[in-house]
């Protein structure tokens, strides 16, 4: 058996800090972000998935866009990788066309880009959020009301 060695290991290398709005910026570089007409004419159309990844309590105080496939932003990448064991059935291939919705635009450009990550291609995130898509008058289901 070797004696053990008396020189210690080698300090990881520490990665250079990076500010989140550095990060969000060098993120949103690598995205086609859409506003919230092209968004609703895309899905419309049929030719994007848009993915609500808002909060049960956002979804419940300000309502949903009708035909948004509601998924948690902690269940992203494993309910919309095609080749994921906890894929949703909307999940067919990378080259599905995924617009992330947030609130207001953050967290859909950050989960868009782990979604390229993974393959999928066209993910790419709805500018401003659902508060953007609200603000433009698209149309909104009712919020759940609240028992008096």
């Amino acid at each position: 058996m070797p004696a053990p060695s008396s020189t210690p290991a080698p300090e990881p290398r520490r990665p250079q800090p990076l500010s989140i709005d550095a990060h969000l910026e060098r993120v949103r570089a690598g995205l086609d972000r859409v506003g919230p007409h092209e968004a609703h004419t895309a899905a419309e159309a049929g030719e994007a998935l848009l993915v609500d990844i808002r909060y049960a309590e956002l979804r419940e105080r300000d309502g949903l866009i009708p035909g948004a496939l509601v998924v948690e932003r902690n269940e992203l990448e494993w309910r919309l990788d095609p080749q994921g064991t906890h894929r949703l059935p909307e999940a067919t291939g990378h080259d599905v066309h995924v617009v992330v919705v947030c609130n207001e635009g953050y967290a859909s450009s950050l989960g868009a880009a782990s979604l390229k990550e993974l393959g999928l291609y066209r993910a790419t995130d709805l500018t401003g959020g659902f508060q953007a898509w609200r603000a433009a008058g698209l149309p909104v289901t009712a919020p759940a009301v609240e028992p008096t």
